[in-house]
């Protein structure tokens, strides 16, 4: 596969540690566009996270992003459509390579393969196969600051929800959560860093719990 250029790499962007890691990685002039999936109501489906963070982190990283626009309540099969078209249209503009931010986790990046197999781009892992406990190390010291916005209930209480992530968080972890939340644990918004032009500005509103699926999740509301 041919290493990535500013003009073919597309960075998928989940506004969190380990996408903001991979920017640092590949660098602000080794991408050409942040892409990322909100719902209907304006949020990531996943993190929770306003469109309008996402528009201030890429301003700040001084990047275009792209918004994949999803239904409420999005199908797999709809997700999957929805992105199909976006893969078409980077096609057509030149694009060679899809950067994720993926640590580990074989199925998940097999998902992505079969998926882009179906396209001319080929997927890229800038962090794939790294030791988490090392890799949030090496991310705090960059300086790469990051609040907490979701905790998955079953491994987390809500009081991990509007933390920072900072050693005095990892310290408070449960031995069985991986330290990157590489199995969906937790989730974060990377508000500054080595990338940012200046800190994205917000307020952590309250916490609220919602249910995803079997189980639930706790999000911490940034404004």
């Amino acid at each position: 596969m041919m290493e990535p250029t500013q003009q073919t790499t597309v960075l998928s962007w989940s506004g969190g540690k380990d996408a903001a890691f991979s920017l640092h990685e590949l660098g602000v002039d080794g991408v050409a566009e942040l892409l990322t999936t909100v719902s209907e109501n304006g949020r990531s489906s996943m993190h929770g996270v306003r469109r309008e963070l996402y528009e201030a982190q890429a301003e700040s990283v001084s990047l275009p992003i792209r918004f994949v626009e999803l239904p409420e309540d999005c199908s797999n099969e709809e997700y999957e459509s929805h992105m199909a078209a976006a893969m078409v249209e980077y096609e057509s503009d030149g694009i060679e390579h899809v950067a994720f931010a993926d640590l580990f986790l074989e199925d998940v990046r097999a998902y992505r393969e079969e998926r882009l197999a179906e396209t001319a781009i080929d997927g890229c892992w800038p962090l794939w196969g790294r030791d988490t406990t090392e890799q949030v190390r090496v991310f705090l010291d960059a300086g790469f600051r990051a609040t907490v916005v979701a905790v998955e209930g079953s491994q987390l209480d809500a009081s991990f929800a509007g933390r920072e992530f900072d050693e005095a968080f990892l310290a408070d972890l449960p031995a069985s959560v991986d330290p990157c939340g590489e199995n969906g644990e937790f989730h974060t918004f990377v508000w500054d860093g080595p990338a940012f032009d200046s800190p994205v500005s917000f307020e952590a509103g309250k916490t609220v719990t919602c249910e995803v699926g079997d189980g639930e999740f706790h999000y911490c509301d940034l404004r």
